[in-house]
């Protein structure tokens, strides 16, 4: 019994040092290891504000899509309808500022890319005539083929992230030659991504599955190896609450979720104590 017990010691000294030594000196074998586990805990690592918005009546129509401008501290949403406001706008606090019915007929997706000079929102509109430039857009199965792209965002490094939807995957592009870097399809063998976001501090990707009403939080792989997504935690929504399109406050890490079952844009805070031991 004794003789296990130092082996069982040994073994976990052993993949504690390998953690460390890929943490610290960046293991190209331990890395592809790691990243092969698909692993979740059962701490939240959110919290909801049930305060947010402070007057969620002016939610009148289908919550599509929401958009974070970080640098001034304001939360869009765009939402569908007739004879309704199209886009709101709010506070990171959740007070309501102002909308507009003007210029936008049945919106899907919207971007916020504000500067220190100007502010800017994006918004795609499926009523409207607009133009698309893809890198890949070829329909199909393969790599580098799609079935409903259904969201995109750029990591630090460079890598374009698309939640190809019908396709049950989320791939992977270099930004600047479009090369294929990888796929993740492990994690969404029932429902592919409708939507995908990375954390302030780029460790971790935030995934939306649409008609599962659920949010996911998994690794972000470092640079060089896509490999499997590793699960680390799960937020459940109600049934029905059907999250489209997420958005990540790029200076608190709060994230924005736009339901169009339940027409609300709920605001989910992460425990920042236990995102710091993860990041640390």
């Amino acid at each position: 019994m004794a003789r296990f017990w130092v082996c069982a010691a040994g073994a976990g000294c052993l993949l504690a040092f390998l953690v460390l030594h890929s943490h610290f000196c960046g293991s190209p074998i331990l890395s592809s290891f790691v990243f092969h586990v698909s692993w979740t805990t059962d701490k939240p690592l959110y919290r909801l504000d049930v305060g947010w918005p402070k007057s969620p009546e002016f939610f009148t129509g289908t919550t599509f899509c929401v958009a974070v401008d970080s640098m001034n501290g304001l939360v869009y949403v765009a939402q569908r309808g007739d004879n309704i406001p199209k886009v709101l706008v709010f506070t990171e606090d959740g007070y309501f500022l102002r909308a507009w019915n003007y210029t936008v007929d049945t919106p899907h997706g919207i971007f916020a890319a504000s500067t220190s000079h100007e502010q800017s929102v994006w918004i795609t509109d499926v009523g409207s005539d607009f133009v698309m430039l893809w890198l890949h857009g070829e329909n199909g199965t393969g790599p580098t083929q799609f079935n409903i792209p259904h969201s995109v965002t750029v990591d630090s490094n460079g890598r374009v992230w698309v939640a190809d939807r019908g396709n049950k995957r989320i791939q992977v592009f270099d930004k600047d030659t479009g090369e294929w870097l990888g796929a993740w399809n492990n994690c969404f063998t029932e429902e592919g991504p409708s939507s995908i976001r990375l954390t302030p501090d780029g460790k971790y990707v935030i995934v939306a599955q649409l008609t599962r009403s659920r949010l996911s939080v998994m690794v972000a792989p470092p640079v060089g190896s896509i490999s499997s997504c590793a699960v680390v935690s799960t937020i459940q929504l109600a049934d029905q609450v059907l999250p489209h399109l997420v958005d990540v406050d790029r200076k608190t890490g709060a994230i924005y979720v736009a339901e169009i079952g339940a027409k609300q844009v709920q605001k989910y805070v992460p425990l920042k104590n236990y995102f710091y031991s993860f990041g640390s």
